[in-house]
C-alpha cells in the first residue's frame, strides 16, 4: 500500500456503511450505518484537507453492493512506435493516456476506443488488455474509493489528431522521450515503460496487481 493507512479504513468503513444501508432492513441498523458512513466522511475530510459537506455528499450518493470503480487507459502507438498522449485540459495540464470511468453499456474495449477518439481524435484498433492494475497499490494519489485500472494496447488505424474540451494538446512521444509533467494520478513512468514493452512483445502475459 502506498497510502496513508487512514485512507485505506475510511474507504473500507464507508463501503461497510454502503453495503449495510443496501441490505438492512432493521431502522436501527440503518441508523448505526449511517453513522458509520457520517464517521468515515469526517475521518476522510479531517485527515484530506477536505470540506465535510463534499465528503458526506460524495458518499450519501453512493448505492448498492460497493465495488472498486473502472478506469480505461489506451496505450496506442503509431507506425514509428511513438505513443499517443494528450494533455489535459483540467488545471493540472499535464500529460497522460487518453482514457477515464468506464460507461455502462461498452465494453472495456469499446469504453477505451471511445476514450481515445474523443480526446485525441485518432480511431483505434484494440489489440490487448496488457495490464488490469489496483489504482492504491500502483502509487497513484488518494482517492476515497477503490479503483481497477485497465490499460489496453492499441494501434491506430485513422483519424487525425483534435483536442476536445478535456485535452489541449495531442502528440506522439518515443520512450526516451517521454514529457516530464506527467499526469502521475492517471498514469506513470513506469507503466508506460511497461506499455512499450507489451507493444515490442505482444506475446507477453497480461499484468495484474
Amino acid at each position: 500500500m502506498t497510502e496513508p493507512d487512514w485512507i485505506a479504513w475510511a474507504r473500507e468503513v464507508q463501503a461497510t456503511a454502503q453495503i449495510g444501508l443496501t441490505f438492512c432492513q432493521n431502522p436501527y441498523d440503518r441508523e448505526r450505518y449511517e453513522a458509520l458512513r457520517s464517521l468515515a466522511a469526517r475521518v476522510m475530510a479531517q485527515a484530506g484537507g477536505a470540506d465535510l459537506s463534499l465528503v458526506e455528499n460524495l458518499f450519501k450518493g453512493q448505492h448498492g453492493y460497493a465495488t472498486p470503480k473502472v478506469d480505461v487507459r489506451a496505450a496506442a502507438f503509431d507506425a514509428a512506435g511513438k505513443i499517443l498522449m494528450v494533455r489535459e485540459a483540467s488545471d493540472s495540464g499535464r500529460w497522460t493516456l487518453p482514457g477515464g470511468w468506464g460507461d455502462v453499456n461498452l465494453t472495456p474495449a469499446e469504453n477505451v476506443a471511445k476514450e481515445v477518439l474523443e480526446e485525441s481524435g485518432f480511431v483505434v484498433r484494440v489489440s490487448k488488455l496488457a495490464a488490469v492494475w489496483d489504482r492504491t497499490r500502483q502509487g497513484h494519489g488518494a482517492v476515497p474509493f477503490s479503483c481497477y485500472k485497465l490499460f489496453f494496447v492499441c494501434e491506430i488505424v485513422g483519424g487525425a489528431a483534435a483536442t476536445s474540451l478535456e485535452t489541449s494538446e495531442v502528440a506522439f512521444f518515443s520512450e526516451d522521450e517521454l514529457p516530464e509533467d506527467l499526469s502521475t494520478e492517471r498514469v506513470q513512468r513506469r507503466q508506460l515503460h511497461r506499455m512499450f514493452l507489451h507493444a515490442r512483445d505482444p506475446a507477453l502475459p497480461t499484468e495484474f496487481d
